[in-house]
């Protein structure tokens, strides 16, 4: 099933949609915690829960930004396989992240020192590799 070069880039595309939908959870959270706080919008003033339901969304919005295209990148100079292998970490270090946060602002610690250097490796990574390619 790999011996076709195009087949990697499928296992990029299926992270790439559970980090979506990570990201879309925390999008429900934060719109669920919103009612149950009685925070009106445009609003983001309320107890301390909601505020940390809103900061594990939009944290997590940000970090988006930085990991999809790096780990396309990464996939596109050194290997979709590797990609993946190393993207999964992301959307499941994110979801932990979120459930974490809406605990304690400490319970998201751990969950986000694993998902940064994964960020960290693509982006390197991949100008490394597209450098490598020059020569």
């Amino acid at each position: 099933m790999i011996d076709n070069p195009a087949t990697g880039y499928i296992y990029v595309g299926i992270v790439s949609s559970l980090a979506l939908l990570v990201t879309y959870f925390t999008l429900f959270k934060s719109g669920m915690a919103r009612v149950r706080f009685k925070v009106p919008a445009p609003s983001h003033d309320g107890p301390e829960e909601y505020i940390r339901h809103v900061r594990a969304h939009q944290n997590t919005i940000e970090h988006l930004v930085l990991f999809l295209p790096g780990m396309w990148l990464f996939a596109f100079a050194v290997s979709p396989i590797w990609a993946a292998g190393l993207g999964i970490i992301w959307p499941v270090a994110r979801l932990f992240y979120a459930l974490g946060y809406y605990k304690s602002a400490d319970g998201r610690r751990l969950p986000l020192y694993l998902s940064m250097p994964v960020i960290y490796t693509f982006m390197l990574g991949s100008l490394i590799g597209f450098v490598l390619k020059l020569i």
